[in-house]
């Protein structure tokens, strides 16, 4: 089922938003102190290709002053127009049956939009299985 969906998603936005993030990552890494942001981008570039399947946990004990302090940049530079773009996506997509999977996966990304340093993308398998927590 998680290949099915994510299928539906690819082909129905997941392609497009995810050259939209690598697209935002190459010129991140281009501009030399934006390399962390270009690093998340990739990140939630690849999430969003296949995100059935997997979720988003905190890095754990790796976080600290830079991550909070890069985060809040990011939420005012470009993560409060990224999250309004997912809400306003997944309300698109929640109008059809089949959308609706798709409109929470998208929903699902708002965090890791919103705050991207200090995440990680984990197999939801790994994580039952007591990865990450």
């Amino acid at each position: 089922m998680k290949t099915l969906l994510n299928l539906i998603w690819f082909i129905f936005g997941g392609f497009v938003l995810a050259l939209g993030y690598f697209l935002a990552g190459v010129v991140c890494c281009l501009l030399i102190v934006t390399i962390p942001w270009g690093i998340a981008s990739f990140r939630i570039g690849a999430y969003a290709l296949w995100p059935f399947g997997r979720t988003i946990v905190d890095r754990g004990g790796r976080v600290g002053v830079p991550s909070a302090i890069g985060n809040v940049i990011w939420i005012l530079v470009a993560g409060l127009w990224i999250a309004i773009g997912h809400v306003a996506t997944a309300i698109a997509m929640a109008l059809t049956i089949i959308g609706i999977p798709l409109a929470i996966a998208n929903l699902k990304m708002i965090p890791v939009s919103l705050m991207p340093l200090g995440k990680e993308i984990v197999p939801t398998d790994r994580l039952l299985a007591g990865f990450g927590r």
